[in-house]
Parts: structure tokens; sequence; C-alpha cells
């Protein structure tokens, strides 16, 4: 016969009667006295924390990643001091545009968000199943996803303002043209790559930055859902994704990824750019295999499901910001945003203590000044709640930990690209690389998404197609009927 431990209240104190409220009679009414009873109601009434404005809809499972190729020379990061050291991780994937009760396999791209528990604190990355993404400003971000959210007046999806938006971003093309490839509906999480996007930095021991690009390379291979089965599955299994993540680990059959850098120092990235006339730091754009060749770096394996979905996965706080000494930003507008939403956002949803939870934690030795507010775990006791002054100074160099910053140049403003920026030869060689199947798919899936939209919005769009490959933009006219 089961047995479980005897009830008691948020406080420990044991309860008499888990099943009936206390009333005045047998018929009541029920007495404000019963405060299990209130107490039972009200934490009910608020067992649910905000969802995430993106990214609402996840899976996650704690793994480790273990170093098996030396990067010493380039970063001073101790998660990498030799190899194979090994370093705890906890990992969250989701879609990013549906809510919590969305489909798992809607088109859409995923998020791949990493935590690694170092000895120097936690590093996030937070990065997507692509390599590129919509956007190169963050100041557009909140208009963009408002595009993908529900339209005011009606509360469904909008295909006219998706479309209205990318026809007017043609930034966005390169990876409007990765999301309606197979690659838009991954048949799950475990076999799909993942990208840290932006371009980060190393620094070593001498203080030297070489810039960098993160890539996860699953090693269950790439499988993709073709676009009616992904439909099916949104109505026969919306948590497709979530249930083939959480029984592959629970059977002892670990999804691995193998990790991979692309790497430049500030000098090369200057000649590319004089090459190809790309930035480097746009995030709409990819570094080319053949001019910066992927690197061995480790293996992340993913070994231990959650034993709480809303303690670990619901309320894991990721943010771009957390870097450990040896690791650091770059330039990209958008990367630069991103370092103080994320944060913001966990304030925000999360609360003013998110850090103390365990999932959130570092594993690791940790001081700081921060006190108070709700829901403190641990305040300090009666150490000092201030940093003590030094008189002498502190002699700041760079950003910290050895890292010397980067030269900037111009006036300070806004700057708008458009018209000198080339939006359209990546997306058009992404297109070229693609099967003539993978085309047809590909132009089958954004015909079948803007069909019904406003002509004039059509042929703008039809427009960037044509100028990444007049083949692109044809067969795109041709299914819809122009």
């Amino acid at each position: 016969m089961r047995t479980t431990p005897p009830v008691t209240t948020a406080s420990g104190i044991p309860v008499a009667d888990n099943q009936n409220s206390i009333t005045a009679g047998p018929r009541g009414p029920v007495l404000m006295q019963d405060f299990h009873l209130i107490e039972k109601l009200q934490h009910f009434n608020r067992e649910r924390i905000p969802e995430r404005v993106v990214h609402a809809k996840g899976s996650g499972a704690h793994g480790t990643f273990t170093v098996t190729h030396d990067i010493t020379p380039y970063t001073k990061a101790k998660l990498f001091s030799h190899v194979g050291k090994t370093t705890e991780t906890f990992h969250r994937f989701s879609t990013v545009g549906g809510e919590r009760g969305s489909a798992d396999t809607e088109r859409d791209p995923r998020g791949f968000a990493m935590r690694f528990y170092t000895e120097e604190g936690n590093w996030d990355l937070v990065g997507n199943n692509t390599p590129m993404f919509f956007i190169k400003d963050a100041i557009k971000f909140p208009d963009f996803i408002h595009t993908q959210k529900r339209d005011p007046q009606t509360n469904l999806k909008s295909p006219t303002m998706m479309w209205d938006f990318w026809s007017q971003a043609p930034e966005s093309l390169h990876q409007v043209t990765m999301l309606f490839s197979s690659r838009g509906t991954p048949d799950g999480y475990r076999h799909m790559h993942g990208f840290g996007s932006h371009t980060f930095s190393l620094v070593n021991d001498a203080g030297e930055r070489t810039f960098v690009k993160w890539h996860f390379r699953t090693g269950q291979g790439i499988k993709n859902l073709e676009a009616h089965d992904a439909v099916r599955l949104a109505g026969e299994d919306p948590d497709y994704a979530q249930r083939d993540l959480f029984n592959a680990i629970a059977t002892g059959n670990f999804p691995k990824w193998e990790v991979s850098v692309q790497l430049a120092t500030e000098a090369e990235l200057a000649a590319w750019e004089q090459r190809t006339g790309w930035n480097p730091f746009d995030v709409t754009k990819v570094w080319p295999h053949a001019d910066f060749p992927r690197r061995p770096v480790g293996m992340i394996e993913l070994n231990r499901n959650p034993a709480n979905y809303h303690a670990e996965v619901e309320q894991v706080a990721f943010s771009p910001a957390n870097v450990v000494p040896g690791l650091g930003y770059s330039p990209d507008k958008m990367l630069q945003g991103r370092l103080f939403a994320y944060h913001d956002a966990q304030l925000y949803r999360v609360g003013t203590n998110h850090q103390h939870l365990p999932v959130n934690a570092p594993k690791c030795p940790f001081h700081h000044q921060q006190r108070d507010g709700a829901m403190v775990a641990d305040n300090g006791g009666a150490a000092q709640n201030y940093a003590t002054v030094q008189a002498a100074g502190s002699r700041p160099q760079g950003f910290g930990h050895g890292d010397a910053g980067w030269a900037l140049d111009g006036a300070a403003g806004r700057f708008d690209g458009r018209g000198r920026e080339d939006d359209y030869t990546q997306a058009g060689n992404l297109f070229r690389l693609l099967s003539a199947d993978e085309q047809d798919k590909l132009t089958s899936n954004i015909a079948g998404a803007m069909a019904g939209i406003a002509v004039d919005i059509q042929r703008l769009q039809l427009g960037h197609f044509t100028e990444a490959d007049a083949k692109y933009g044809a067969d795109v006219k041709r299914k819809l009927g122009l």
C-alpha cells in the first residue's frame, strides 16, 4: 500500500483534515478561521508566474559539458582549462512565438539556451537553432514580436502583420528563408543544431581577444517534419517535443551535441568585411565555413530530467550578460540590447531574487551586497551590506578580467544602414544550397503562408525573394498565382 507523509501547512503545522473545510454545522457556511483552506486557495490563485513574452513553451534538462579539444590559446575561462574537464549544465529548448499551451511542432525558430555552472560563476549562452536572426537592432524587437503574437482586435494570429513587417525589413530575408525551409519544423529538440547566433569573444591570459561564433551540432542527426505532419501532430500531440526529450533521457538514450567554434581576430574580420561588404557583427549574417572553418571544442550530453518542471524549467532565468572571465561580448547591436533585456525580463517575471533559486544560483562561492526584496532566501546574515570603497582607486583596465575592450570610432548618433548593406546575397546563397526538392518545399511553405494577405505586401516581399535569387522569386510568384 502506498504511504505518503502527513500533510502540513506551508509553515510545517500538521493538518488535521485535508478533505473537509471547517463549517458552521454540516451544511455551512465556511468559517474564515480555516487557515489551511485559505492558504490552499491563496496559493492556488498565485501558482502561475507571468509566462515569458517569447519562448513561453519550453522543455529542459540537466547535462554535462566535456572538453575534447584544447582552446586555451584563445581563452582563459577555467571551464576550458584542460581536455577531459567536465562542467554541469542546464538546457532549455523552446518555441518562440507561441504561448505556453501552443504546439511544439509549429513553424517557428527554436530557442537553444544553455547554462554552464562553472567555478567562476554561471555562463549563459542563449541562442537559437538557426545561425542568424530576423533583425539586426534591438530597437526593432518589440515591434517584430508584436507581429508574431496576436492581432489587437481579433486576438488571432495575423499573417498580414507578419509579412507586412518582413516585407518592410529585407534584413529578415535570410532568417525567413531558413524558417520556411524544412528546418522550420524540426522533429523534436534532439534532432536540431544549436547556435549562439551572435558574435561573441574569447580572451586569453595575455589579454588578446578572438571573436567567436558558437555551434552545437546534434549527434542524433538532423530530422525535420514534413509540413503536413507538423500540422497533424499539433492536433494529436501538441507536447510532442517535450515528450520525446523527456522519454529519451528517462530511458537512458542521452542526446548529445558536438560543440565547435568559428574563430577570427579583429584584423581578419576587418579584411573579410572589406572583401565581402558584410558586417561580421550583424546577426542577420553568418560567417561562411569556407572563410572561417569550425574547430571542435567539446561535447554536451543531456542525462537528467528535471525533478520539477516549474522549479527548474519554468523558473530558469537566462541572461546572455552572464559571461565568466575569458569570455565576452561583441559590438553586435542585437546582442547589446539583449544584455539588458533578458535580466530585466527575469526581474519582472520571476522576481528580484530570482538568482537565489537553485536552478539559477551559481554552484561556486559568491558574495555581493544585493540584499532584501521579495522572497530572499539567504540575506547575508550579519555580513556587511555595502562594498568598501578603495581609497587608492581600482585602476580599471578595459572591460575587466584582462579584456582590453575594443576601439570605437565615429560620432555618437543613430545610423540607418539601409541602402548600403547587403541583405540579399546570403539569403540567396542559402536558397541555392537547397536541393530542388527542398527549394520546392520552401517556396510552397512560403506561398501557403502568404496566401490571402494584401497583394501589395505580396509584391513587395516577392521583390526581396527575386533580389536574392530569380528562381526563388519566380517560384513563389507562380505558386501565389500572381
